[in-house]
């Protein structure tokens, strides 16, 4: 038996909620699309996702920047419509500012279906126009108080030649000509970067700045558990195996050091980086991302999951129901089960409460709301990594008998549709009724929580299977 004990008595400390922060989706034209922006309001309303952020805000697709009989033109209607969209449903953009207009650029190397050139500028200093003339257009649609809350990133991993063609001191001469066009609208306008792979860039992006009295305002990168351990791209089980549990968290707190007091947002984070992963469909995305997610709320201000739907175009528009995309939902709506995790956090408490114990696999956490306690557990391993079925005992010290426990489980067994299209042959297409069928099996079911009185407090056993998440909530007839 795993033992768990936590004291209710005690006095918590802050839980911020920084799953909330931001989360991503892959191009910024998908954003017109009626269904993303169904799924995104979704978002919103049950995970209480404040920011999203996207590719390609300038690229060609978008319309942002022609010419025409060798004048530029500048079209921000597009880039509006989205907008326009995120403030009507109560959330802001997290602007990555990227790609390279083409009639800017140096070459033609581009990325993704979608084409998204990242080439350096021909002219850096046209590259500011267009920036300081898109900036300002946004404080004057949307007012000076609103776009000082949002958070303009320079570009996307230009630590990766696939996305930046130029080299480090080409990356930073983009963001000194980035920043101080946007601070010239503004100096209370947040502006930041590197937005680099793999926690890559941020010691020299930080000297940079300081040495060049440069703002930045935020840190930004990105880290995946598959990054840079020898295993081969295209064997992305050997990756994660590679790995150690709790990586994520040791190479946040790496770059934390390095941020120093800044704003540290890791703006893409998954389970893996392969686009097309079975786990990402799978009760193990929710059981890893719910540890890492509640492991680096004392390091950084925002964890960015990528994405938040399988509405994704980077090698192609994929029209199988469940092809191991990296979103929460998939094309059809129907949720994984990493989104019901980012739901039963979103219930949690913001205050964490300690819970003694340790385990090879199993992790407890305890949250407080009001007269509510939250528990929740996880049962995970990286593959090729052992774990078994585990029976998990969680004592509360000085909690008097509950009024209501309940007991919301993700597993095998417990909201993951997959398995249900598993069981239909995994059929390419599917009927309305077969989706309102996976949304049926996607939801969470509340069972009766058993629980005793024991000397000490009261006491909860449940079973954690592999790969499993439980949600365990309590409630007093007053704060315990």
């Amino acid at each position: 038996m795993t033992k768990f004990t936590c004291d209710v008595r005690q006095q918590g400390s802050p839980l911020p909620h920084v799953w909330e922060h931001t989360v991503g989706s892959g191009h910024a034209r998908l954003a017109l699309r009626a269904d993303w922006q169904a799924q995104l309001r979704r978002c919103h309303a049950e995970l209480g996702i404040a920011h999203t952020r996207f590719h390609g805000i300038l690229s060609d697709d978008m319309g942002t920047l022609t010419k025409q009989r060798g004048e530029l033109i500048y079209s921000f209607f597009n880039a509006d419509q989205i907008f326009d969209f995120l403030i009507s449903i109560g959330m802001r953009p997290f602007v990555e500012l990227s790609f390279m207009p083409s009639t800017l650029s140096t070459g033609n190397d581009t990325v993704f279906f979608y084409k998204g050139n990242v080439t350096p500028p021909q002219d850096y200093g046209q590259w500011a126009t267009l920036i300081r003339k898109l900036v300002q257009h946004w404080v004057d649609r949307y007012g000076l108080a609103e776009v000082r809350r949002w958070s303009f990133e320079v570009w996307n991993e230009p630590n990766l030649d696939s996305f930046w063609e130029g080299s480090q001191q080409d990356y930073f001469k983009l963001y000194r000509y980035t920043v101080s066009a946007i601070k010239e609208i503004d100096p209370a306008l947040r502006v930041g970067g590197p937005a680099t792979a793999n926690n890559s860039w941020i010691a020299e992006f930080v000297h940079f700045c300081e040495s060049e009295g440069l703002p930045a305002d935020f840190i930004s990168t990105h880290h995946y558990p598959t990054d840079a351990f020898g295993e081969p791209d295209d064997d992305t089980e050997a990756q994660l195996a590679a790995a150690k549990r709790g990586i994520l968290r040791q190479r946040a707190m790496d770059t934390r050091r390095h941020a120093g007091n800044r704003p540290l947002y890791y703006t893409e984070w998954n389970t893996s980086s392969n686009p097309f992963f079975h786990r990402h469909d799978e009760p193990y995305a929710a059981a890893f991302a719910m540890k890492c997610w509640l492991d680096v709320t004392d390091v950084v201000q925002g964890y960015s999951y990528w994405t938040f739907s399988d509405i994704f175009e980077e090698n192609y528009f994929s029209s199988v129901p469940f092809h191991g995309g990296f979103g929460m939902l998939t094309i059809h709506g129907v949720a994984k089960p990493i989104y019901r995790a980012a739901e039963l956090l979103h219930r949690a408490g913001h205050e964490m409460l300690v819970v003694d114990g340790l385990h090879n696999t199993v992790d407890c956490w305890a949250s407080r709301n009001g007269n509510r306690i939250q528990l929740l557990c996880t049962n995970h391993a990286l593959p090729q990594h052992p774990i078994e079925r585990e029976h998990v005992q969680i004592k509360l010290r000085g909690a008097p008998p509950p009024q209501l426990a309940y007991l919301e489980r993700i597993d095998e067994n417990h909201a993951n549709p997959r398995r249900l299209w598993e069981e239909w042959g995994k059929p390419d297409y599917l009927s309305p009724a077969q989706v309102d069928e996976l949304h049926d099996a996607s939801r969470l079911v509340v069972e009766s929580l058993q629980w005793r009185a024991g000397p000490e407090g009261t006491i909860c056993e449940i079973d954690l299977p592999p790969h499993a998440v439980a949600a365990l909530t309590l409630e007093f007839p007053s704060r315990p």
